[in-house]
């Protein structure tokens, strides 16, 4: 009776489990970005880190990386939607082809593509054989490059399933009716798409593309397997200062993860706000 009367009730335990380890973590973090345990608090480490140029390269790059990497997933997912919703031989095993990469966890995935696309990696070596470059300095820098084409290779090649499939389940549930109506109507199938299920799909693009936006702009593990040194990934720079064996970084590291997170916190809520 009370889980159903009280929906919020029964969601409790697990609200106070987040509440704690997210929560916590981030008080704990700003907290440390001003020099607690230090011997008193500071604004040192924030005035350093906002005052450092290779911050805001860092910053510039993992916006470009989120950025470019939502872009194409959530255009890429949903094309990929849009066929897949359409009845053919051998749909179920098109679909199972096509969410299959969502169990590969992004460290391997990471791997996987500098295997394939790096100066040395499967693709190089295949050119040098085949004798379109004479060697691997003659193939696209695509890994460790300062357009971080590698990662977002990565972030579109694991998103596009995830973002595919919410659109899926979006679409079953919209089912076929607005469109039919639409149809009778006049419209063209093409014109039905456009101005009656395109519009439908639009909250969960927005929503799904935020969570694929958060996740690129604040991981480290692939960027830092396959994007450059200078500048790294704003992530990356964080775990580097985080584990810098001189201890006074240590308070910068937190103010940057407070960024990071700030500007994901930022943009999600201007995503949101223009949803409604």
């Amino acid at each position: 009776m009370i889980g159903r009367g009280h929906p919020w009730l029964s969601l409790a335990p697990a609200l106070c489990v987040i509440a704690v380890l997210f929560g916590g973590g981030l008080v704990l973090g700003l907290a440390g970005s001003f020099g607690m345990g230090r011997g008193g608090w500071s604004l040192d480490a924030w005035a350093a880190v906002l005052g450092e140029g290779r911050v805001w390269r860092s910053l510039g790059l993992s916006l470009w990386i989120a950025f470019a990497s939502t872009a194409l997933s959530c255009l890429i997912g949903l094309g990929a939607a849009l066929l897949l919703r359409r009845r053919f031989p051998g749909q179920g095993l098109a679909r199972l082809l096509f969410q299959i990469n969502l169990t590969i966890p992004h460290a391997v995935g990471a791997l996987g593509i500098l295997w394939l696309l790096s100066q040395s990696g499967f693709l190089a070596r295949i050119a040098g054989g085949a004798g379109l470059i004479d060697g691997p300095a003659g193939f696209p820098a695509l890994t460790q490059d300062r357009h971080a084409i590698g990662i977002i290779a990565h972030y579109v090649w694991k998103e596009v399933p995830f973002i595919g499939l919410i659109l899926l389940a979006n679409m079953q549930s919209i089912g076929d009716d607005p469109e039919a109506a639409a149809r009778s109507l006049g419209a063209s199938p093409f014109a039905a798409m456009r101005l009656v299920l395109l519009p439908l799909l639009r909250p969960a693009l927005i929503r799904a593309g935020a969570i694929v936006f958060a996740f690129s702009f604040g991981a480290w593990e692939v960027p830092v397997l396959l994007g450059q040194s200078s500048p790294p990934a704003l992530p990356v720079l964080a775990w580097q200062r985080f584990t810098d064996p001189d201890l006074a970084a240590r308070p910068e590291a937190m103010a940057i993860a407070m960024l990071i997170a700030l500007v994901s916190a930022l943009l999600i809520r201007a995503a949101f706000a223009g949803r409604s």
